[in-house]
Formats: structure tokens, sequence, C-alpha cells
């Protein structure tokens, strides 16, 4: 079926310990978590254990005012009930394969637990291949997506096997040259299409617009018949690739665009005579609800959805990969910042945190898009007390639009506090912003350690200023003073 390596044991599942939920300045309401994870209410207090935890541990504090935490547990339970769901619902002996998209979390040490959990890896770089590859993803279980492959990037892809969709006639124009140079590749190949169905809630997650600039647009003039001409022309050409969008992307609109896709298959195989696409990928998009614990959508909902609108689909005539991302990581993710200075103005309190736009971009320059909840803890790591006060959440840029929140309820947030900022384990470690030179926090993984306390582990460094120096050039520093123009115009 196309998806060779890819294995098929759905077993894993993990059974989580059974804890009492809490409020903290959030809605902290917990059901059976889906795409957060199912462990019934038990992701909020392995946080609030994990937050008294790295401040006893010494991860947070005065001289560390800033860090990440993930939750493994929570990622675990994740990524089973992602194959728990789609195996429900397929044919028994489907090729499924589960590719996590790296860009949401693209640390080597989450892409090979994700691996150990049985998915694979999508791609949209030469870096993110490299991540992994160095997380020892085989690379059978990876899937290279991109709008603007480079020659060289492709040329590492065939040559490793990895399969690859191509996202425009002149790269597919480019991938027949560099095919036919090396003699052939094992590598699978597909075409990323577009049915151009609209937007969702976000213009900028929304991909199958009608100038998105990925795949193929399905709807402009001659773009289907010149899918179904390239497919006959290779039969080499076995995948078929579609992905809507991401966050604010209803499930009825993810639901199209795979029934369209997979009509777009079985047009393609009955014109040209043979089951020549043995592989659909359907991308990923499942959204996250930010606003509250709630857990839908979940993947189950999502997979019998797809089932009820494309029946075909998990019949077992195709192998299947999907591409998720922000809703295997999101809820699973902490970003922890002290206090620094709790002040006021206007008669506005506001807490002046280590947390700001280096860490959370989106949310700072598009706040109505990626609202963040806010969780108050105090200098010791324990949820704070007290009746909210409306105040802002405030970080350490040089610039007044610096907000992780704007006019929020939260306890008062005093000096020496904590501002934890939820679901932040999906794109909010991997979207660095360097302003003013700021450090990228330490990250570290967590779990219970049977013992009544919580275990660690470093997934990625502190940045250290010496660090911030040498990347921003340190080892040039004469480059511009010693550059002497010769000749003349």
């Amino acid at each position: 079926m196309g998806l060779k390596g890819v294995d098929d044991d759905m077993s894993g599942d993990v059974v989580a310990e059974p804890e009492s939920d809490r409020k903290n300045g959030t809605d902290g309401k917990n059901g059976a978590d889906g795409n957060g994870g199912g462990d019934d209410g038990g992701r909020v207090a392995r946080r609030d254990d994990a937050v008294r935890a790295a401040v006893e541990q010494g991860l947070l504090g005065p001289d560390a005012p800033i860090a990440g935490l993930l939750d493994v547990t929570g990622i675990r339970a994740s990524a089973a009930e992602l194959r728990r769901a789609f195996a429900a619902v397929a044919a028994p002996g489907t090729p499924m394969l589960h590719a996590f998209a790296v860009k949401a979390n693209p640390l080597v040490p989450v892409v090979r637990l994700l691996a150990g959990e049985g998915l694979g890896a999508e791609v949209a770089s030469a870096g993110e291949l490299a991540l992994a590859r160095a997380a020892g993803v085989p690379v059978e279980r990876t899937v290279f997506d991109a709008p603007a492959k480079t020659r060289a990037e492709l040329r590492e892809a065939l040559a490793l096997g990895v399969a690859v969709n191509a996202d425009s006639p002149q790269e597919l124009a480019r991938i027949d040259a560099l095919r036919d140079a090396a003699g052939g590749t094992r590598s699978p190949l597909g075409i990323r299409v577009n049915p151009q169905l609209g937007p969702g809630t976000i213009g900028a997650t929304s991909t199958a617009t009608a100038t998105s600039k990925f795949g193929v647009g399905l709807r402009d003039e001659g773009g289907r018949e010149w899918v179904v001409r390239a497919f006959a022309e290779r039969p080499w050409l076995t995948r078929l690739h579609a992905h809507i969008g991401s966050q604010g992307i209803p499930l009825s609109l993810l639901a199209r665009g795979v029934a369209e896709t997979y009509e777009l298959a079985e047009e393609i195989n009955a014109r040209v005579g043979r089951r020549q696409i043995d592989t659909l990928d359907i991308g990923g998009g499942l959204s996250v609800t930010f606003a509250s614990e709630a857990a839908e959508p979940t993947y189950t909902q999502y997979a019998r959805l797809l089932a009820e609108v494309v029946p075909g689909l998990f019949d077992g005539r195709y192998g299947l990969v999907t591409e998720f991302g922000r809703s295997l990581l999101a809820r699973h993710g902490t970003v922890l910042a002290r206090v620094e200075y709790a002040k006021s103005s206007g008669g506005r309190r506001i807490a002046v945190t280590h947390a700001g736009v280096q860490v959370a971009p989106r949310t700072v320059y598009v706040p109505q898009a990626w609202p963040l909840r806010i969780a108050a803890y105090d200098g010791k790591g324990r949820p704070k007390e007290g009746a909210p006060v409306v105040q802002d959440v405030a970080g350490p840029a040089c610039f007044s639009g610096d907000l992780l929140a704007e006019g929020r309820a939260l306890p008062p947030l005093e000096q020496g506090d904590l501002a934890a900022a939820l679901d932040t384990g999906a794109y909010y470690f991997g979207s660095h912003y360097s302003y003013n030179s700021l450090a990228r926090p330490g990250v570290y993984g967590f779990v219970p350690d049977g013992g009544g306390g919580v275990a660690f582990a470093v997934v990625r460094e502190p940045q250290s200023v010496a660090e911030i120096v040498a990347e921003s050039g340190g080892a040039h520093a004469d480059a511009l003073t010693t550059l002497r123009a010769t000749g003349s115009r």
C-alpha cells in the first residue's frame, strides 16, 4: 500500500492517575482529553506538581526567571489517543502513518519521544529533516512537505528515500530531472493539491483558500486536469496529499477537504485504469480549544466524522498518512515566568514578567487569534488564592504591546510570583523571537517519579549570554570595520 515499514500495532494505551482538578484563575474543567491526552483530568494536577517541583529543584528562580515544561505523560496519552481513534474506524491491516508535524515543536527529544510512541515525522525544511534524523525517525516514516524545496533538499530526500509531496508543477519537473539523473529513487512520491474550499477563522493558518501558496489549485482553470495528466504520465507517482489548514479550521471543512482528495484519487485511478494512487496523505489541522480545558474536538470525533463522510477512505484500499502537530503537543506545555515587578498605571495592575514576545510572538502580535490562558502561582510554585483582580501580564521586551494577557482577571500577581502561560507545548517553544537579544528559555520534560514527587529531564538547555553573542556575529566583530572598497565605479 506504499507505506513501507509502518508499524500497524496500535497498542500502547496509557493508564492515567485519577487526580482531581482545580481552578487557578482559569477555566479548570476537564473531561476526556481527546487531543489533550486521554487522562481524565490528571493534566492540571500534574502541572501543579511540576510547577512546585520546578521551583524546589531550582529550574526556576531569581537566576532562572523563565522555563518551559513539557508533560511527558500527557504527550504519550495524546499519541495513543490519535492511534486508537483512527485504528477504530479503519479496516484491519490498513497501512497507517501518523507523522508528527515537526514545526509544532522542533526539539529532538520531543520528536524521539513521539517516534517511540509509533509516530513518524512530517518535515518542512532541511533543518527539520536533520532534526528527525537526529531523533532516530526512520526515513520510511518521514514525509517532506514544503512550498520552496531547493534542488539540494530534494536531492537529499530522494537519496535517503524520504517521501516527498511535490507542491507545484515546477517542483514536479525538478523531481523528474533529479529522479532521472539518479536512475530512480526509493522515495514514495506524490502531489499536494489545494481543494480551494475557503478559509477557517484564522486566515494565516488556512491553506485551502483560493489564493493559498500551497499545492495545485483544483478549481483553477486546467488545474484538476493537469493533476490527472501528471499521474497518468508518471506511474511512479503513488500519493495524493492535501492539508486544509490548522487552528481555526472546523471539522466539517477538514472533512470536506479529505472527501475531495479521496474523490480525486478515485478519479485518477479510474482514468489511468489501475490503482496507481495507493496512499492518501490527509494532513493534520485539528484545532485546540485555547479558551478552556475543554477537550473538543477530539481525534475520535474527527476519525468518526471522516468514516461517515468518506467511508471509502478506511476500507483498506488506501494507505493513510496524517500530519498532526498542535493537537498533539499544545495542552502539554507550560511557559513559566517569574514576576520581576508588580506595578500599576492608570489604575491598571501590571505584572512585568520574563515571558513575552520572545516566546509568544503570535499571541503578542495577534492576541485576538492566539489568546493564552494564564495561571497564577506564588513564589514557591503553589497555586495562588485570592479574589481575581483585573491586570495585565506583560513581557520583558521594550515595546508597549509586549503583553501575554491584557485586562485578565487573575489572583493578584506580586513580585516573585509566577505567571504560567498554558497550552504552549506547540509552536511556543519552537518560534523563539530574538527581540532585545532575549535568551531562549530552557525546556524540561517531567513525569511523576512514583514517590509523590516529579522527575525532570533537560530537553533544551537555557541559552547563555555567550551563545547570544556568538549567534549575533561575535566571531566577526571586525568584519565591517576592516572592509574596504577597492577600485572605482
